[in-house]
């Protein structure tokens, strides 16, 4: 087995190629001056072969290297990949929201499928129906089990911003014994605006920590927290698996009102996007297990 990885997470693949006693093997980018992209590999033939690349900011020149790189491999005589794609860019865009919208997701997917890739693996998608869009095996896994590493009070309740994120909750409540609370919001589906939101449960006086798949913008944990303190929460915290932390997002979850931030490494975090507050996991044992 070798492994390659993109430019988008080389740390977490040097991670894992140390976890299964591997050095990363050689990969060849060129980028041209207008930014186009020229990708190399050699000694590949009849070799099952493992690429790690997130799709993360800046996601479509992430997904232009992914695609680029699968050709080299493929041209190259690789006979199996693995894509292992801690997260996924455009898995939010999973169905149309209104009439004449594209699917962007299942672009990507049949676009990954184009290149015969063997088999996915990554972590915690936004919705469960998403490996339904592959037509190859897709390994799903989560990185909620790190969260219950960390320091829980028996008290504290676990919420999910929102009530897509119910199964996460209840999966981490199962593990734990923790009881939880959701957070109904209604959006407008244009403008992306929350208009209006409740708590469903009991949090007032009560220690939480808020379970969500992934921090985008952090306008969403920022809501909650919000409506968490003016219904009587006390100490917040914030579990996420993939820190997107796009524009200012670093700088609001900075300001909050909650203890501690902690996401995992499927995403690289550029030093300027770090922060006091934030405390990063890694998935690199659980991808090197996998593959084992």
């Amino acid at each position: 087995m070798k492994i390659f990885s993109g430019s988008s997470n080389r740390p977490l693949a040097e991670k894992v190629a140390q976890n299964l006693n591997l050095k990363l093997s050689p990969l060849e980018i060129h980028k041209f001056p207008d930014g186009e992209k020229r990708v190399r590999v050699s000694d590949v033939l009849e070799d099952d072969v493992v690429l790690i690349q997130s799709t993360g900011i800046p996601v479509d020149e992430n997904y232009m290297e992914l695609f680029l790189i699968l050709d080299s491999l493929k041209r190259s005589g690789a006979r199996s990949i693995t894509l292992v794609a801690p997260y996924f860019g455009y898995q939010r865009q999973d169905h149309m929201f209104r009439e004449g919208e594209d699917v962007s997701f299942k672009v990507i997917v049949q676009i990954l499928e184009s290149f015969k890739v063997d088999k996915v693996i990554t972590f915690d998608l936004h919705s469960i129906k998403i490996p339904e869009f592959f037509h190859i095996p897709v390994v799903h896994l989560t990185a909620l089990d790190l969260f219950t590493e960390r320091p829980l009070d028996k008290n504290m309740v676990l919420v999910s911003p929102d009530m897509g994120g119910i199964r996460r909750i209840k999966y981490l409540s199962e593990k734990t014994g923790l009881s939880f609370a959701t957070i109904e919001k209604n959006r407008d589906l244009k403008t992306g605006k929350v208009e209006s939101s409740k708590i469903e449960g009991d949090v007032k006086g009560k220690n939480v920590a808020i379970v969500d798949d992934m921090i985008s913008t952090g306008g969403t944990i920022r809501a909650a927290v919000e409506l968490l303190k003016k219904n009587g929460a006390k100490r917040i915290n914030v579990f996420a698996t993939h820190a997107v932390l796009a524009g200012d997002a670093s700088s609001i979850l900075e300001n909050l009102d909650v203890e501690k931030v902690y996401v995992t490494d499927t995403i690289d975090t550029p030093q300027d996007k770090k922060f006091s507050k934030l405390e990063i996991l890694s998935v690199a044992d659980l991808i090197a297990k996998e593959l084992k």
